[in-house]
């Protein structure tokens, strides 16, 4: 078969070239049909249960998607006239927002008070220019006490404010919606700098985030892609010195991602954050296939061969192995299948459609380009040694000392595994290069943080809320709460309520308290909702028939262990307090501090799977379950000290990092598949005893090897460079396994291999020399 394929591919290259030339200009048409989403609700599939558990309560109140306006005013004062006209002036601005349907700040914070015998509501800021200083000290004093302002709309100092606005996106068509939305902001932060010129404004809120995600994946496009194709070229280039080499290999990775993706767009796939990284990933990978064909076939000419011979024998040589880890790493990428999160699915399944079209292409059209294209190599010189064989003489030389000292080396990273812990901190999926990162930065040192969860207590009865009972429990588990060291800020319907009692007995303070009974609550929240302005009603607070209300508790920044033991918490108060209700808890930072935990799981049972699948295939394609077995040492090692040393450098694992080990699994399997197909090689075909056997593995493949680790180990360092902090960690453990990898095969595989044949050719030594005796005794 292989030699037919080249006899095919030698004697029709013109034809070849064009058959495969035409296809990928056909499937990478579909590329057109790709669409970005920049969704954070992407990262969760449909049937996760923290994600469902949050659509249900967005259904039942007001939609929190937000854009927030940070606005730090000059002299870090905010209450001064020319601030609160700003401040007016930047709230009624952002009524215009797209989808906007509520917008809060401290100027149009619904104030009530008592005149006589009536209840006020009104904006607490009226009209700024005519304030006074003893009106800016009241409005200071008011709302800097105000439980539903503080550490939310200002700063407990009163140095900084926000303008939240509340959207309520269609959904019809999010990647028009949310740039939408965006690019509005923008314009208004814009325009409101332009009049402001000494104030500063940051955007933070869901909406920006979601930008975010797109933004950092597109500049990452433009930059690290063509700077991939730069190193790859580079790198050819200065390692083979083949001009030919270089352009055919660049060609064969330009047509593997561009027929990737154009089958992504025919199939339905959309691209996201993580997704959007698959093309840094084949064009890596496609490189290895090139490479070991070529550094094959000059290895061949080097000795004396012509460039059609060279080719077909690089071919014969090679095809088995370039399949196997094409097959090997694709299986790698697809365990990501068992992740809980659809973007690395995607990314797994893409991946694994590219290494396979590389493998393809690598053995078609590959090989008809270097046939047709003039490839000049110098003749070697008897005698001479090159690099890899005094690597292999080392190796020889020091394999008693190799072992035990590799083997110490890797025991002692793999017990720093155990320092990481699971965290996903959704602000920190980017670098402090994005805006929206800074942003939040500031407005978690400055206010709050943005790690929210979104209490539903639902009474089950219309009119429940305004029950003595339940409002004294919902006041109690706000009290709680904030009593809690690591919450920021508490938004209860029972605060508001608290304040109105106060204003119909005359803003007496004694009376801050709740309504004594049912009927009055209920007047009170009547009285107050008829005063409301649009857009300022209760709905973000109460269900429509008044049967549960919502409480916003928001938290510091903290790591997902921390907040889902917060949320135990909270489930453990209702359910020794007050089990009688029924209490649903929500928002996206909870799902996305579950599926760090849920995804380590589900990746875990996929790597396991293809690990085995994997080890299976190489006992087949080794022609030996004993080196088959072998082979999972050096497969599993890499992952085991690139966690270990993660551990002692960073120590958070979040949701990119989850997938990690499945991903390089297939990638690490290449060395080891390269070096032991070419040990046995010399052992069964060329009579060759152990040492002879790792020379000539060393000879063959060894160039081969620490060229395409150094493309690999470059290619992801690039991707390490990501602004996108989920891919660039990705890339950079990668990297480091990859590189970890090939230590391993050069250091530890070797003496193990020759440890091992020392102990079998022991045994099968003894056993022979028992026979003898058993003879002897016979012919006695």
């Amino acid at each position: 078969m292989r030699d037919k394929l080249y006899g095919f591919v030698g004697k029709h290259p013109i034809w070849v070239i064009l058959v495969c030339i035409t296809f990928a200009f056909v499937a990478a048409s579909g590329a057109q049909k790709l669409v970005f989403k920049n969704d954070y609700r992407v990262f969760f599939s449909e049937e996760n249960p923290q994600l469902t558990a949050f659509e249900s309560m967005q259904k039942v109140y007001n939609k929190s998607d937000n854009v927030s306006f940070v606005v730090v005013p000059k002299g870090g004062d905010v209450f001064t006239t020319e601030h609160l006209s700003a401040l007016k002036s930047l709230t009624k601005q952002s009524w215009q927002v797209p989808y906007s349907t509520r917008v809060d700040s401290v100027t149009n914070f619904q104030y009530t008070y008592a005149e006589e015998d009536d209840m006020i509501v009104e904006d607490l800021v009226m009209s700024p220019s005519k304030l006074k200083q003893n009106d800016l000290d009241k409005i200071k004093q008011i709302a800097i006490k105000e439980p539903l302002l503080v550490n939310k709309i200002i700063s407990q100092s009163g140095h900084v404010s926000v303008v939240n606005v509340t959207v309520q996106l269609p959904g019809i068509d999010p990647i028009v919606e949310v740039p939408e939305v965006a690019t509005f902001v923008r314009d208004i932060k814009d325009k409101f700098l332009a009049e402001n010129p000494e104030t500063e404004v940051y955007l933070s809120g869901m909406v920006m985030m979601n930008t975010s995600f797109g933004e950092a994946s597109m500049d990452d496009g433009q930059t690290l892609i063509p700077l991939m194709f730069l190193v790859v070229v580079i790198t050819i280039g200065l390692l083979l010195r083949t001009i030919s080499g270089t352009f055919t290999t660049v060609l064969v990775i330009i047509m593997s991602i561009a027929t990737t993706m154009g089958i992504a767009g025919w199939t339905g796939f959309y691209l996201t954050g993580p997704s959007s990284s698959a093309p840094t990933m084949i064009l890596t990978l496609a490189v290895a296939d090139c490479i070991h064909i070529l550094t094959s076939m000059f290895y061949e000419m080097r000795h004396g061969a012509d460039k059609r011979t060279a080719i077909a024998r690089s071919i014969k040589v090679n095809i088995q192995p370039i399949f196997l880890t094409s097959i090997t790493t694709a299986i790698g990428f697809l365990s990501m299948n068992f992740s809980d999160s659809p973007p690395f699915r995607d990314l797994g399944n893409l991946v694994a459609i590219g290494v396979m079209l590389a493998f393809v292409f690598s053995v078609t059209i590959f090989p008809a380009l270097l046939t047709v294209l003039p490839v000049k190599v110098k003749v070697q010189k008897q005698g001479t040694q090159d690099s890899m064989a005094k690597l292999a003489d080392f190796v020889i030389a020091k394999r008693k000392l190799l072992l035990p000292v590799t083997s110490v080396l890797i025991i002692a990273a793999a017990l720093f595994i155990p320092k990481n812990e699971l965290n996903d901190d959704f602000v920190k999926y980017f670098d402090d290069r994005v805006p929206y990162r800074v942003a939040t930065d500031f407005m978690q040192d400055n206010l709050s943080g943005m790690m929210a969860v979104e209490i539903s207590v639902k009474t089950g009865i219309p009119s429940g809320i305004n029950d003595p009972q339940y409002l004294q429990t919902v006041s109690d588990f706000s009290d709680w709460l904030r009593q809690r060291p690591e919450t920021d800020h508490v938004n209860t319907i029972t605060d508001t309520l608290k304040r109105l009692n106060k204003n119909m007995h005359g803003d007496d303070p004694n009376w801050y308290k709740l309504p004594d009974s049912q009927e009055m609550s209920a007047q009170y929240l009547l009285l107050y909702e008829m005063s409301l302005p649009y857009g300022l009603d209760l709905n973000n607070q109460l269900d429509v028939d008044k049967s549960s209300s919502r409480i916003v508790a928001t938290f510091k920044n903290m790591t997902s262990s921390e907040l889902i033991s917060v949320e135990t918490d909270m489930n453990a108060w209702f359910k020794q307090h007050a089990p009688q209700y029924e209490v649903d808890l929500a928002s996206p930072s909870l799902m996305f501090a579950h599926i760090g935990q849920r995804n380590i799981i589900s990746m875990l049972i996929g790597t396991t799977l293809a690990l085995i699948l994997i080890s299976i295939l190489l006992g087949f394609a080794l022609k030996s379950w004993k080196y088959g077995a072998v082979s999972l040492l050096p497969n599993l090692v890499p992952a085991a000290i690139a966690f270990g040393v993660w551990g002692l450098y960073e120590g958070q694992v979040g949701l990119g990092l989850s997938v990690v080990m499945g991903m390089t699994l297939g990638i690490v399997v290449d060395d080891t598949v390269h070096f032991l197909s070419k040990y046995l090689h010399a052992k069964n075909e060329n009579n060759a005893n152990t040492k002879q056997a790792v020379h000539y593995a060393f000879g063959n493949v060894g160039r081969a090897l620490w060229i395409t680790t150094f493309v690999l180990v470059a290619g992801f360092t690039v991707l390490a460079q990501s602004s996108f902090k989920m891919n660039a960690d990705m890339g950079f453990l990668t990297a480091m396994t990859i590189f970890i990898a090939l230590v391993v095969d050069f250091f530890f595989l070797p003496p193990l291999l020759m440890a091992i044949d020392k102990k079998l050719s022991k045994k099968t030594q003894q056993q022979a020399d028992d026979k003898n005796a058993q003879d002897m005794v016979s012919a006695g």
